[in-house]
């Protein structure tokens, strides 16, 4: 019910002043089997349809994405702090942004497209860097690669952007994060890949469970940590990575909603993982209408209003577990 009353939220109120009934009419009218005069003009018709409701089934997949993939993180590295950039998916997708502004310009579909290979490749040279060192049985070990490659990234993108101060605003534009979509083309890119990595994270959810007892407890059962480990982080890079690629970079989802599940609902990750998915799209829905509302005409970066919530959520969840450990 929260996930649809904020789907119905983010399609009725906007910058642009639509009759609510008139929109539940409309609404209703594209429905097989039922035909209902709406009374929307032909401009409305398309704000709706055209500007915001692609605008809302975005959010509620990136949304959906990035906190099951925080979720799954969580699960499989056991720490209540990881998040969908744990493995320098953020440093990945910044570089290959900021290339492809500087080469092409903000407007380019190019830039997705650099940010989404980026991002991949930046986790696969983390769990790389992790495996070689022990990673496949520390997940400690590839948490510490991924930040080691992060650095590097971030490092390089501070370069490239120092020698090309023009894009600079362009470039902070789209890390801030954004759900401006120009119709449906953004929701066909992501929705294959966000289908990909939440039935393999949820297929997973399970097997998350018997490793929250600890790896050898896990071998015990007839599991293989490793290979758990490694398709459930493949699959949930390859959702956030696809998010990335049309929103920019939205922190804290990943760590807000699996966490306000986990308070709900207990520590099953064969629970957590749907709830996630269903709160993490109302979640950055109700995101967006506050960032496109509270200054309109004007829009604040979702970023920015999600960056409001999840810092202090974040200093709550760090000082939870610190009393757990100090238990």
């Amino acid at each position: 019910m929260v996930t649809v009353g904020a789907a119905l939220a983010g399609v009725l109120v906007g910058p642009a002043s639509l009759r609510p009934d008139r929109v539940m009419a409309a609404l209703l009218d594209r429905l097989p089997l039922i035909t209902i005069d709406s009374g929307l003009s032909d401009r409305e018709t398309a704000i709706l349809f055209e500007l915001r409701l692609p605008r809302v089934v975005l959010g509620m997949l990136v949304g959906a994405v990035l906190s099951v993939s925080g979720g799954a993180y969580q699960g499989v590295f056991r720490n209540p702090l990881a998040d969908p950039y744990l493995l320098g998916v953020a440093a990945g997708a910044g570089l290959g942004a900021t290339l492809a502004i500087v080469t092409v310009g903000s407007g380019s579909v190019l830039v997705g497209v650099a940010a989404f290979v980026t991002a991949l490749a930046a986790v696969v040279a983390a769990y790389g860097l992790g495996a070689a060192a022990g990673g496949r049985r520390s997940g400690s070990t590839l948490i510490l690669a991924g930040v080691a490659v992060a650095a590097f990234l971030t490092a390089a993108q501070t370069f490239i952007q120092q020698r090309n101060t023009d894009t600079i605003r362009e470039v902070y534009s789209w890390i801030l994060g954004r759900l401006g979509t120009v119709g449906w083309r953004e929701v066909g890119l992501l929705a294959p890949y966000a289908a990909v990595s939440i039935v393999v994270v949820l297929l997973h959810r399970r097997l998350l469970d018997a490793l929250a007892v600890g790896e050898e407890e896990a071998r015990s059962l007839g599991l293989r940590p490793e290979r758990v480990r490694l398709i459930v982080v493949l699959a949930a890079t390859l959702g956030t990575a696809g998010a990335v690629a049309v929103s920019g970079l939205i922190g804290f989802v990943g760590i807000i909603v699996p966490h306000i599940v986990r308070l709900l609902v207990g520590g099953s990750y064969r629970v957590i993982l749907p709830l996630s998915v269903l709160g993490g799209g109302a979640f950055l829905v109700v995101a967006d209408l506050i960032a496109r509302t509270v200054l309109s005409p004007a829009e604040v970066p979702i970023g920015v209003i999600t960056a409001f919530v999840g810092a202090p959520f974040f200093l709550l969840v760090l000082r939870t577990s610190q009393r757990g450990v100090g238990r």
